[in-house]
Order: C-alpha cells, then sequence, then structure tokens
C-alpha cells in the first residue's frame, strides 16, 4: 500500500504551489522592417528579418 498524507492540504496551500503553472499571452512587438507583429526575440515569419538582418529568405 502506497503511504497517504497524514492531512488534507489547505486550499491556499495549493494554490501558492501552482500559482506559477498559468498560460501567458506571448509578448508581441511591432517589426522594424515590415511593420507585422511577431513574438519578441523571434525571426519575422512575415519579412524573415530578425535585430536588422535577413535570417531566412521567405518566397513572396
Amino acid at each position: 500500500m502506497p503511504p497517504l498524507p497524514k492531512r488534507k492540504y489547505a486550499k491556499t496551500r495549493q494554490r501558492l504551489r501552482r500559482q506559477h503553472h498559468a498560460v501567458r499571452r506571448p509578448k508581441l512587438v511591432v517589426c522594424a522592417e515590415c511593420n507585422e507583429t511577431h513574438q519578441a526575440h523571434r525571426i519575422c515569419w512575415a519579412c524573415g528579418m530578425y535585430r536588422g538582418r535577413t535570417v531566412i529568405e521567405l518566397e513572396d
């Protein structure tokens, strides 16, 4: 038989433990080259630029 807890966990204790499990929205920024929104610190999928240089070549 597996070990069982001796007492019930309080709701506050559970919530404090799980408070960092929330899903957050991605941070969106505007691309300086094409003015499309993309995730921060990621390649812009509209133009293929990252920090002022072309990272991937996209077909038109």
